[in-house]
């Protein structure tokens, strides 16, 4: 019995967590930045050079 309230507690407790959703978030933006330009490099090179090249 105890122990089902040990888990639920931990479960329930949000204080503490904000750090690990901090880096889990950061992770997954940096996982879908570096699919999203590995996916468009060329395109993204190619535009970037003719607004530079005018």
């Amino acid at each position: 019995m105890s122990e089902n309230f040990c888990i639920q507690r931990f479960i329930e407790d949000e204080e503490g967590l904000t750090v690990v959703e901090y880096v889990v978030g950061a992770g997954a933006l940096a996982l879908a930045m570096g699919s999203f330009f590995g996916a468009f490099d060329d395109i993204l090179v190619a535009e970037i050079s003719s607004i530079f090249s005018g």
